[in-house]
């Protein structure tokens, strides 16, 4: 057996935990950033200038800064004010934010695509402006949105990847520790990268079905 495939499969299991750790810090930054992007891009429609003002510097100071930037300001920047994340959850936090702030405009264009019939129609029957958005114009929305949401998810996925500058040893991290051990870095950063197009390429299955399932034209 050739030695590079060796390395590869010895080094197999160590790269399929750190796609779990990969996975872990992936689901828990798309529930973070579903939840910060939801109500950002609802307060980016707010006429109220002390709503909408706060959540478009949001918007535009993350989507104008590099993400590695933002990862580097939480985990090294915050502890000179006296605040200290550990790694694990400065990552999630930093992709959740980063995330929120896409998700955020994606929201914001699919509550403006549905007809403002609907949130009318909801007031009249008695809705609050929250049981509207909630019970009738976020559902709708959902359903324009998904893919937009499903390819913001395959980015982060991959963004995830950038956590490892602070030592997460996620999918990244562990194949260049597995590197380091055997010296064979073509293939075994291949091996990290079939790794990450399953995951993506699953992902993408999986937003695809649930457009079938909502019968998403």
């Amino acid at each position: 057996m050739p030695y590079w495939l060796e390395a590869v499969l010895d080094s197999f299991p160590y790269l399929l935990s750190g796609t779990l750790v990969t996975l872990e810090i992936t689901v828990l930054a798309i529930f973070l950033g579903l939840l910060i992007g939801t109500f950002v891009g609802m307060a980016r429609l707010s006429k109220k200038r002390w709503i909408n003002t706060p959540a478009t510097v949001y918007v535009e100071f993350i989507r104008g800064t590099p993400l590695l930037v933002q990862i580097f300001i939480i985990y090294f920047g915050l502890p000179s004010l006296g605040i200290y994340i550990e790694r694990f959850p400065a990552g999630i936090l930093a992709l959740g934010i980063n995330s929120g702030a896409y998700v955020a405009e994606i929201v914001r264009a699919g509550i403006q695509s549905v007809s403002k019939g609907q949130y009318e129609a909801a007031r009249s029957l008695g809705l609050s402006h929250w049981q509207a958005m909630r019970y009738v114009v976020l559902p709708q929305a959902f359903r324009n949105i998904l893919p937009a949401l499903g390819n913001e998810f395959i980015t982060l996925t991959k963004d995830s990847s950038l956590v490892s500058v602070i030592a997460i040893e996620e999918l990244l991290r562990r194949g260049t520790i597995a590197i380091s051990r055997t010296f064979q870095s073509f293939s075994v950063y291949s091996a990290v990268a079939l790794l990450y197009f399953v995951m993506t390429f699953s992902l993408s299955r999986l937003v695809r079905w649930t457009e079938k399932r909502l019968e998403i034209p």
